[in-house]
């Protein structure tokens, strides 16, 4: 059979019984040191997998039942000192051509909506991944046609990662490392699960944005008459749809990993003391808009750059909210002054003529003269200002012009709608379209929401109510979570999490039939949204920053197909998670609600503890947990570049779950 790599030949061993009907194929390729590895095809022998000659190790198996799984043992035992690279793949029989696979964190369906720079079927209808760049170390197929699926997870035992000379071709490991691989092989046309230590990368490597390398294969070093054992949980089920099996997986993942909490570095108020300094350390005044430097940042120095940006990667609206209030409960008159500030230089200068919000300015090349907009951005300056007026107005302040410049700026938004619904993603201050990807459409829906609470307008309900009809007809029911993240346009986390926000708002403004529909949807889009965060922790070499300072990966989101790192992307999602799992009656949401509340602070910069960041409280964004770089570092470190202002803005949400329910006239974020 044609493989991913055309020297790897396998032979099959059945394996069947009414239980299990899958083929389990098995090699192992041996390595002597200077020479091109060789590989031997196995074949089943009593409890062993043997090849047609003597080889210098021995492969025992066993196969037994573990739940509604089938746990798969290999051991492996060297008669004399051997390099091994075992590799094995699970026949399914079902036609590709009907399937959908799920990497968690990393492969969603075949990644069409990624380009062909990046891991997809336009590039490749075969692949394999090492297991640290998956939120679990799982490969999963869905017969769409069968409404069948089959999963091969990784069983855990104590992680250990080794330094390594080369990142391509034929690797002799330097150490004890636990990494793995999974993947998928339909060069067949029938779909089959690959999975093997230590690990390989194939047909290519992801070593960084739109940027595929050489593949790689990995050997782990065993003396004569050590053993290693390796298993794997192989899973059988049937689901009505691929969001169904997507569910049902994260369930079974979550069951067999059982993340647990961490014992938090620093509590709530503790964390945005340290963050507090970011704010007063990256402060600008000296352009039309005041603002948080909060992106093209230096990790060696933090110093302030010419670059602003309303939402995305600046939130340079949220986090002068963040100070104004801040700065009150804690009688800062500094914080409070340089917030007014920011917003009050926004009011007077960061409108265009049409009524939107400059998005972004690079005042090294002064003000923009033809504007681009994002419906995510133009929705994150709305909820953003929408809470700053909330806030003033419960304090005895009202501000007449923001309220008539919001109002403007929300009847544009209805005026952009599309009739089925939708908004395009990117579009230019006349409304016309730039980029007409529906993708962000949930990116709109709070907002108007809030709109609608803050300003008594049905107008601004009915629009967000179409703009959830859109959302749950063409997102949540396909399964289909993509091009929110404004510096790419894939499948990736913030998209689902823009669905579980959105329809969480919608929840909280309805009642009886349309409001349990809405908890539904959400409870739906959840699922997408968690599959993004860590179950377990990579395991890192000494050497690398992240394992030296103990980092646990557990509760941390990978971002997206194009950008495989994780970061603190949460913003409103825990307090909604706690919240869903209340209304829904599902634990598992709540126990992972307190993985991720325990474990986004790790890394925060102190002055005894920098975490790797010049200046204390500039939270770092691209945490390298695999062999991913942007150029610079790699796995265990971070990029040289980052942007800190969504990063300190996303913290503060977590650490503020009362501030949604208490707009909407609720006491908590998790009581439903």
């Amino acid at each position: 059979m044609k493989r991913v790599r055309p020297y790897m030949l396998l032979l099959l061993l059945f394996i069947a019984s009414k239980a299990c009907a899958w083929e389990l194929e098995a090699s192992i390729a041996l390595k002597q040191p200077g020479n091109t590895a060789v590989t031997y095809d196995l074949k089943p022998q009593a409890d062993r997998l043997v090849a047609a000659g003597k080889l210098p190790v021995t492969v025992s198996r066993e196969l037994k039942k573990a739940g509604n799984a089938q746990l798969l043992t290999v051991t492996l035992t060297a008669q004399e000192d051997v390099y091994f690279h075992l590799e094995l793949a699970a026949r399914t029989g079902f036609g590709t051509g009907n399937c959908d696979f799920y990497l968690p964190g990393f492969w969603y369906h075949k990644n069409l909506r990624s380009p062909k720079e990046a891991p997809s079927f336009h590039t490749s209808k075969s692949w394999n991944f090492r297991e640290d760049r998956l939120s679990a170390p799982l490969t999963g197929v869905y017969d769409g046609a069968g409404h069948r699926s089959l999963t091969v997870q990784r069983r855990l035992g104590q992680g250990c990662d080794a330094l390594v000379p080369s990142q391509e071709g034929e690797v002799i490991l330097s150490g004890a490392s636990s990494i793995g691989y999974v993947g998928f092989d339909n060069e067949t046309g029938q779909a089959a699960l690959t999975f093997g230590y230590p690990y390989e990368e194939s047909p290519r490597r992801y070593i960084r944005k739109l940027t595929l390398a050489p593949a790689v294969t990995a050997f782990a070093a065993l003396k004569k008459g050590e053993s290693q054992t390796l298993a794997w949980l192989i899973t059988e089920g049937e689901a009505e749809s691929y969001g169904a099996f997507v569910a049902q997986t994260w369930n079974e993942c979550f069951d067999e990993l059982s993340p647990s909490p961490l014992t938090p570095l620093y509590n709530a108020e503790e964390v945005k003391a340290q963050l507090a300094n970011y704010f007063r350390q990256s402060f600008v005044d000296r352009f039309p808009l005041k603002y948080n430097s909060g992106l093209t940042l230096r990790t060696a120095d933090c110093k302030p750059y010419t670059e602003m940006q309303i939402g995305f990667c600046g939130r340079v609206l949220l986090n002068a909210f963040n100070e104004i209030e801040y700065g009150e409960q804690h009688g800062d008159s500094l914080l409070t002054g340089m917030g007014h500030a920011i917003l009050e230089s926004f009011r007077a200068n960061g409108f265009t003529s049409a009524g939107y919000f400059h998005d972004y300015v690079d005042f090294s090349k002064g003000m923009p003269k033809d504007d681009v907009h994002s419906i995510r951005q133009q929705s994150e300056a709305v909820y953003a200002v929408l809470h700053y007026l909330q806030y003033e107005k419960t304090h005895g302040r009202r501000h007449a012009e923001w309220e008539s410049k919001v109002r403007r700026l929300l009847d544009n938004l209805v005026k952009l709608q599309k009739a089925d619904g939708s908004f395009a993603r990117k579009f230019r201050d006349d409304g016309s379209d730039i980029d007409a990807s529906p993708g962000s459409t949930p990116s709109a829906t709070g907002p108007l929401v809030m709109g609608y609470r803050y300003f008594g307008s049905n107008n601004y309900l009915q629009a967000a109510r179409r703009s959830a009809n859109y959302l749950a007809a063409h997102i949540i029911s396909k399964s289909d979570y993509f091009s929110s993240t404004l510096d790419a346009n894939c499948e990736d986390k913030e998209a689902a999490i823009s669905a579980v926000t959105a329809t969480y708002y919608m929840a909280l403004v309805t009642k009886g039939k349309e409001q349990a529909r809405y908890v539904q949807l959400c409870k739906q889009a959840a699922y997408f949204a968690l599959s993004w965060y860590y179950l377990w922790d990579v395991p890192f070499a000494q050497g690398q920053m992240l394992g030296d300072l103990g980092f646990s990966s557990r509760g941390w989101g990978n971002v997206s197909v194009e950008n495989n790192h994780v970061d603190v992307f949460v913003f409103e999602f825990p307090s909604i998670l706690k919240w869903l799992g209340l209304k829904t009656n599902e634990s598992r949401f709540t126990r992972m609600y307190n993985v991720i509340y325990s474990s986004l602070n790790q890394l925060l910069p102190t002055p005894g503890r920098l975490c790797g960041i010049a200046v204390p409280g500039f939270y770092p964004e691209v945490v390298q947990h695999t062999t991913w770089d942007y150029g610079k570092n790699g796995k265990g470190f971070y990029n040289d570049i980052f942007a800190p202002g969504w990063t300190v803005a996303s913290l503060w949400e977590l650490y503020s779950p009362e501030r949604t329910p208490a707009f909407f006239g609720q006491k908590t974020a998790s009581n439903p």
